[in-house]
């Protein structure tokens, strides 16, 4: 399930697959793989990074971005909404609530999105910025990746328990180890989880 996908570190996640797919591409390392697929969770720099996205885009890559955005982007665009399920080839893209339930990071009203991919007929979540809402017991998926550095989202302890809501097959840390959170939040996420945990190194 995890060997078309990369950590690239933060919130940054590849996937090799029938199209190359980044999901909030920010500090990309050396001469990255052009996108055909760009997916951005909210329009925080660190999720929106207009420098990672001109390092690989071409002009055919789509830029998948919620309807809610207030910034200009370069090149060919696409918006959705919670709920809108957009298709792209044989993949489908399902864009889903995330938001801060006791912060004001991310509040409700921004109508930022995490994403549900399917690709192969397997499920990923990548959560976004996110706390544990109650939507969380909706979201059917085989891997679920999920912030763990705190502060601005989930604690470790926290995302532990949205697992149990979501109950993936596999749960993989991410959103810690740069701005925020460390290897030692993954490693207690990993601890605290009721199913397996998968601990990707960063880097392509």
């Amino acid at each position: 399930m995890l060997s078309i996908v990369k950590w690239l570190g933060h919130a940054t996640l590849l996937f090799k697959a029938e199209k190359i797919i980044y999901i909030d591409p920010y500090q990309l390392k050396g001469n990255p793989q052009k996108a055909d697929l760009i997916l951005i969770t909210h329009d925080h720099y660190d999720h929106l990074s207009k420098t990672d996205i001109d390092k690989i885009r071409t002009d055919e890559t789509i830029i998948v971005v919620p309807a809610s955005l207030k910034k200009s982007l370069p090149g060919t665009f696409r918006t959705i909404n919670i709920g809108d399920t957009l298709t792209f080839g044989k993949i489908t893209v399902e864009a889903v609530p995330s938001y801060n339930t006791n912060k004001a990071f991310h509040p409700k009203n921004a109508r930022n999105v995490g994403y549900i991919l399917t690709i192969n007929n397997i499920r990923y979540y990548h959560a976004g910025d996110t706390d544990i809402i109650p939507e969380m017991e909706n979201i059917n998926v085989d891997v679920a990746f999920l912030p763990v550095g705190g502060t601005y989202t989930m604690t470790p302890e926290e995302a532990a328990t949205a697992v149990r809501l979501i109950k993936p097959k596999i749960a993989v840390p991410i959103h810690y180890n740069s701005i925020v959170g460390s290897i030692a939040d993954a490693k207690t996420f990993e601890k605290l989880c009721n199913c397996p945990v998968k601990i990707l190194p960063q880097g392509e």
